[in-house]
């Protein structure tokens, strides 16, 4: 790992993002991070809100060459249930990383929680999609509560 903790932000949300999802806010919040001096983002590769952040983040170092995103893998075969146009999807992203962080050879129980902690513990920012109050979106935005990390919100 070659980042400064204190410059990285990590995002986590949820596997289903609703049609009226506004790309737009997120967007401007990136930017304004961005403008702020962060330039590591840690993404934990799941479907829905982490495939949205690592294609917006992909489009904005054409304007930030500087910026970084860092794959953060909970398993090797994260994508295993993953249908074929996710899988393809999933190998790009892995791919036009900067750097992958591999956590387990294989799924072991808990592996996700220990990827979400691991996303918290090397970010001093966490941008959260949290609509529901259970899951591991929302595991995540409490760790980073006890953690006293600065959190952003969009819901």
């Amino acid at each position: 790992m070659n980042f400064n903790i204190n410059k990285c932000v990590a995002v986590t949300g949820h596997r289903i993002l609703p049609k009226n999802f506004d790309k737009e806010r997120l967007l401007e919040i990136f930017n304004t991070l961005i403008n702020n001096g962060y330039d590591t983002f840690l993404i934990g590769m799941a479907l829905g809100f982490d495939t949205l952040c690592f294609n917006l983040l992909t489009e904005l170092k054409n304007s930030y060459k500087h910026i970084k995103l860092v794959a953060v893998v909970p398993c090797k075969n994260q994508d295993r249930a993953f249908n074929i146009k996710q899988k393809e999807e999933y190998k790009k992203m892995i791919f036009s990383a900067d750097e992958v962080i591999v956590l387990n050879e294989e799924y072991i129980t808990g592996c996700m929680q220990e990827r979400n902690r691991f996303l918290v513990d090397n970010s001093s920012i966490l941008v959260a999609y949290l609509t529901k109050n259970n899951g591991g979106t929302y595991y995540t935005v409490n760790y980073a509560r006890k953690k006293e990390k600065e959190i952003v919100i969009l819901d």
